[in-house]
């Protein structure tokens, strides 16, 4: 049979119900204003440790909100906690303290 240049990929989809949300709910009881991140970009443009690795504080806040968090950890370990995302955050998500609530409830037992 002649290839068309088309391959069936796996679904993509994400069961929200079944994903680990227990580190959202300690972020954003500790920090509201991550509640704020519209996801621009504009904390990825100016990252300074982005340019360098995969880090992106966008894909961070993502992979938080929906839960899945097996990614998360060596995303945020790139992190130079800098503070250049916060500076141009448009909508004033104090980021450094987001990255900060991550690294300690991946460390905590949250149930």
């Amino acid at each position: 049979m002649p290839s068309f240049g088309f391959s069936v990929q796996p679904p993509q989809h994400i069961d929200l119900d079944k994903n680990y949300r227990a580190i959202f709910d300690f972020i954003k009881e500790n920090e509201p204003s991550f509640l704020r991140c519209i996801y621009c970009g504009s904390c990825g443009a100016t990252c300074s440790a982005g340019n360098f690795s995969q880090m992106s504080l966008r894909k961070v806040n993502l992979l938080i909100s929906r839960g899945q968090i097996s990614e998360v950890k060596n995303l945020i370990d790139n992190c130079l906690l800098c503070g250049k995302c916060q500076l141009v955050c448009p909508r004033n998500v104090n980021t450094r303290k987001v990255i900060l609530l991550i690294h300690k409830a991946l460390k905590m037992p949250l149930s």
